[in-house]
């Protein structure tokens, strides 16, 4: 049975704190009432999601999970950055004046607006958009050019620099070089395969040179353009009944966002988009902060409320 709040002394002792930092941050630091307002509303945010918890008792890694609970309901990367502010300088506080070890807050960062981040498609109509039919040249080098973003998450530059020798259609891989000249070896799809395939069938059609070691030609027989590849695309889309403007980045971000959607290993998504920093697949793929929470709360033996 739980302790009701006004009998529970760790709930009081945190009302206690606050109201003694709402004297410092007044007779101390003079502070206009305005802000006094501000920082006792986001601490009085922070005392309610730590369930009655003492404050002495929370860590960095009860400080995320509010942060992820907060953002799965919609609050804003700078309302929450505010938030933090907030209870760093509370925290800051509590270290001086009273002996607490650490600052769980310190260190901890906001997750960027979802408004910064490209647009995923749906799996549907991912897969609508792929279907490229037709047996003209055309059609079959774009096929294969939209099968291969979708298949491997590909960056454009990564496409339109893709080399012959790059491909191992015995292993189902490609070399791809990436930002800051690295390289990674992604997997390739069937479907990619088999579009791949049939273009390179065609590929001598468009050729000029002999030499020329590019996988993907424009009608000059020359490496096609990224500004080609964007223009071909959003006619397919069009084409395609899509009712969406497409680009290529749309299509690597629905490729990461479908494999983790299904998979849910976020370091194998890391590796195939060639993320130096897995904090930067969790912002690209949109991973979902409620996802996380609900996760966490089924799989971990301490998060279960008794």
């Amino acid at each position: 049975m739980s302790v009701p709040r006004y009998l529970d002394m760790s709930w009081n002792n945190n009302v206690d704190l606050l109201a003694e930092y709402v004297k410092f941050l007044n007779f101390e630091r003079g502070l206009s009432p305005l802000t006094r307002e501000n920082y006792t509303r986001d601490i009085q945010q922070l005392l309610k999601l730590s369930d009655d918890t003492a404050l002495k008792d929370l860590q960095s890694t009860h400080i995320r999970r509010y942060i992820a609970s907060l953002h799965s309901k919609g609050l804003g990367g700078k309302s929450i950055a505010r938030l933090l502010s907030s209870w760093r300088g509370f925290y800051d506080y509590l270290v001086q004046r009273h002996d607490y070890r650490n600052n769980p807050a310190k260190g901890l960062r906001a997750p960027k607006s979802a408004k910064t981040l490209p647009q995923a498609l749906s799996i549907e109509q991912a897969i609508k958009l792929v279907d490229v039919k037709g047996d003209d040249v055309l059609s079959l080098r774009d096929h294969a050019i939209l099968e291969l973003f979708y298949s491997s998450g590909l960056r454009l530059n990564e496409l339109i620099n893709l080399n012959i020798d790059q491909l191992d259609f015995t292993e189902g891989t490609i070399i791809v070089t990436g930002k800051g000249n690295k390289t990674r070896i992604v997997p390739l799809g069937n479907h990619a395969i088999t579009a791949i395939q049939n273009w390179l069938n065609q590929r001598a059609s468009l050729l000029k040179d002999q030499t020329e070691k590019a996988v993907f030609l424009g009608k000059q027989g020359k490496r096609l353009s990224a500004r080609n590849v964007q223009y071909r695309m959003k006619a397919w889309a069009i084409k395609q009944g899509l009712d969406t403007s497409v680009h290529p980045h749309m299509l690597r971000h629905s490729f990461a966002s479908h494999v983790l959607q299904s998979s849910g290993d976020l370091r194998a998504v890391q590796e195939m988009l060639g993320h130096t920093n897995i904090s930067t697949t969790q912002v690209y793929t949109h991973l979902d902060y409620q996802h996380l929470t609900k996760v966490y709360d089924m799989a971990h033996p301490r998060a279960k409320k008794k």
